[in-house]
């Protein structure tokens, strides 16, 4: 079995509402679905907590400040996913990378059930990963 994948994502959080990402419909991978707020590749030399800095910066336009790892189950066995809550950074989050996304929106925890997610299974961690932000 080939070593899996090493992938860093974001969650943004704040007042209550959770930051995702539409990922385009041209996207080889999870094409026409809602995912966490930023997100990509953990680089050869690079730390998760340093490679979903660097992800948020290029996809969102944001200096995030803290990450806090936070649990992730995932149904791919090709992927490591390091998930991590973000609740404070520098400057208001924008599409930076449009060839990625086609849309990113705040969102309330009442509405994630509704949306085509790209790993559905990880809706449990995001909502708890939403309260612990907002205690």
């Amino acid at each position: 079995m080939a070593a899996r994948i090493s992938i860093s994502v974001a969650l943004l959080v704040r007042n209550g509402l959770v930051l995702l990402v539409h990922r385009h419909p041209s996207r080889r991978w999870y094409p026409d679905r809602w995912s966490f707020s930023a997100g990509g590749h953990v680089e050869s030399g690079e730390l998760p907590h340093q490679a979903v800095v660097r992800e948020c910066l290029e996809e969102l336009g944001v200096q995030i400040h803290d990450p806090v790892p936070i649990p992730i189950t995932i149904n791919d066995p090709t992927l490591h996913m390091h998930a991590f809550l973000v609740t404070r950074w520098d400057g208001e989050p924008v599409n930076a990378a449009p060839e990625e996304h086609d849309d990113l929106r705040w969102f309330r925890p009442d509405d994630l059930a509704d949306l085509k997610m790209a790993h559905p299974e990880t809706l449990p961690n995001i909502l708890t990963a939403i309260q612990v932000a907002t205690a």
